[in-house]
């Protein structure tokens, strides 16, 4: 999300009411849950942000923070952007595949404390400036000449959600979960695809009250295309990926092209760069809501504060 927490621990919180999971089921931290973090936290500090890597026909695209669930931080947001150009020029391949460590795709964006952030308080037009940035990356998939395919697991929340939203395929484990929660705490994401990919009372209901949905949900919505079991995903991905890489890349490109200025033609980036000017100031706005939310984040932290509000939606 744009503002998103480096913790999980809220994350089942949000989630489990609103999938209507069996109790407790998604509570149970199980010895393979241990043995990833484990893993996660071993090789965090030496790991790059973001890789690529060439597999044949195709390039790929990893997501490597999987200790604070890939949220998006400033540096990986410039890597991310940079592997993506990469991706996209090289000659060698025709079809890119977006992926992610760790047991979750992508969280959103990083809203632990920084200077930076404490120096946009209030100010409507540095919030501009930086939510502009945050949009270029999540349409660098959308702009890119090759199609990309997502592959997604876990939580797929926030900036992460509307990234995968503009890539051109989804190919989603059991286990995901899609949403935009930032409104919760008087933010939303300026990036405002979801209306043109679920159409508008399914965005309205996601984004006014931001509950999350589950893959099958997702995939009955129109945002991914296929669902499969999660031990499955890296080779589903990859097979699918394969198989479009049997196309020419010109007819690839082309049809990429013709698909996307149709999309345009029709309002697309307009509708795009609209949200993110309309946006941007709620960002710098004051809310009770968001006083409050603030409050407590100064206080207990920022864990504390998202479980105070996903308490408020609990079912």
């Amino acid at each position: 999300m744009h503002g998103s927490p480096t913790c999980s621990s809220w994350l089942v919180a949000a989630t489990v009411p609103a999938l209507d999971r069996p109790a407790g089921a998604a509570l149970v931290v199980s010895q393979r849950l241990k043995a990833e973090l484990r893993f996660e936290k071993e090789t965090a500090m030496t790991a790059p942000l973001v890789t690529y890597a060439v597999d044949g026909r195709l390039g790929i695209v990893t997501l490597n923070r999987p200790e604070k669930l890939n949220a998006i931080t400033p540096e990986l947001r410039r890597l991310l952007v940079d592997r993506f150009h990469e991706a996209d020029g090289d000659p060698t391949t025709s079809v890119v595949v977006l992926r992610a460590a760790g047991r979750s795709f992508c969280a959103g964006y990083d809203i632990g404390p920084s200077p930076a952030r404490t120096s946009r308080r209030g100010n409507a037009l540095a919030w501009h400036e930086s939510l502009t940035d945050d949009v270029a990356l999540e349409m660098t998939p959308w702009d890119m000449k090759k199609p990309v395919i997502a592959s997604v697991q876990g939580h797929c929340l926030g900036g992460g959600c509307e990234m995968v939203m503009m890539c051109d395929i989804t190919i989603a484990a059991d286990d995901a979960v899609f949403g935009e929660p930032e409104i919760r705490f008087s933010n939303v994401g300026p990036a405002l695809i979801l209306p043109f990919v679920v159409g508008l009372k399914r965005a309205r209901e996601m984004l006014y009250v931001g509950d999350p949905i589950d893959a099958q949900t997702a995939l009955a919505y129109g945002m991914v295309n296929r669902v499969v079991p999660r031990a499955d995903l890296p080779a589903a991905t990859l097979k699918f990926a394969r198989r479009m890489a049997l196309i020419a890349p010109e007819a690839l490109a082309g049809t990429k092209l013709a698909i996307n200025r149709g999309a345009d033609a029709a309002g697309f980036r307009n509708a795009i760069r609209a949200g993110l000017d309309v946006l941007a100031p709620l960002y710098a706005a004051r809310t009770d809501i968001g006083m409050k939310f603030d409050e407590i984040r100064e206080k207990e932290g920022l864990g504390a504060a998202l479980k105070w509000r996903a308490a408020q939606f609990a079912e």
